[in-house]
């Protein structure tokens, strides 16, 4: 078995460190490393023949969490783990939601992280001790979870909505407001708002987080 690692991590040190860790196991092929989920996407446009991503959940650009919602839409087969330093119920809770398949913290030793790589592919969900004692603490108290979906709860205006439902279409600025029949600059306004509302960075993280929360 040669399974075909990458990794997305925009910690350069932090990544080489990974990649040094599974440089010992013959099993493990490392394909190549994005610095943010963004990156990454492009990536596997190119070669989704990967079989197992080590995801960080903090990047700049597009998050981890979002970038797993995606992988897991359009790459269903890929195995996605956790690979982080957040223990917080908000992040297992939304990763496990986007569709990752284990979660990690980063202090996991290399024969730990190449056994739970393993266990992965054949159809575990390798968590560190402490995440998966509180993933059963939040299954055990649902009233957690919908704090937890509670405070993601966004509201949009009907003229934030149309502009989101223009970008879902690939549309730029000037083509959005030329539709509405508004300047472009109103339209980047009104888009900077979005920005802030969804807490996003960009046009994909948007439409990912919209969709994703039944805006649009």
């Amino acid at each position: 078995m040669n399974l075909k690692i990458a990794i997305a991590e925009d910690n350069s040190f932090l990544a080489k460190a990974v990649i040094e860790k599974l440089s010992f196991f013959d099993d493990l092929n490392f394909k190549y490393k994005a610095s943010n989920g963004a990156e990454l996407i492009g990536k596997l446009e190119a070669n989704h023949n990967i079989d197992v991503i080590l995801m960080d959940i903090q990047m700049p650009e597009m998050d981890g969490i979002i970038a797993t919602e995606i992988v897991k839409n359009k790459y269903p087969h890929i195995k996605v783990i956790m690979l982080t330093v957040f223990d917080d119920d908000e992040n297992i809770f939304n990763a496990i939601k986007a569709g990752a398949n284990g979660y990690l913290l980063k202090e996991i030793g290399p024969e730990n992280l190449h056994k739970c790589i393993l266990e992965v592919v054949n159809g575990g969900a390798p968590m560190t001790p402490s995440i998966a004692l509180k993933t059963l603490n939040l299954l055990r108290n649902p009233k957690q979870i919908k704090n937890i979906d509670d405070k993601e709860k966004v509201s949009l205006t009907n003229r934030e909505t149309e502009i989101l439902e223009q970008l879902s279409k690939g549309l730029n600025y000037n083509t959005i407001a030329d539709n509405l029949i508004i300047s472009s600059g109103t339209v980047r306004k009104h888009i900077e708002n979005i920005y802030k509302k969804l807490q996003v960075h960009n046009k994909m993280e948007a439409v990912q987080k919209a969709k994703k929360h039944n805006l649009i």
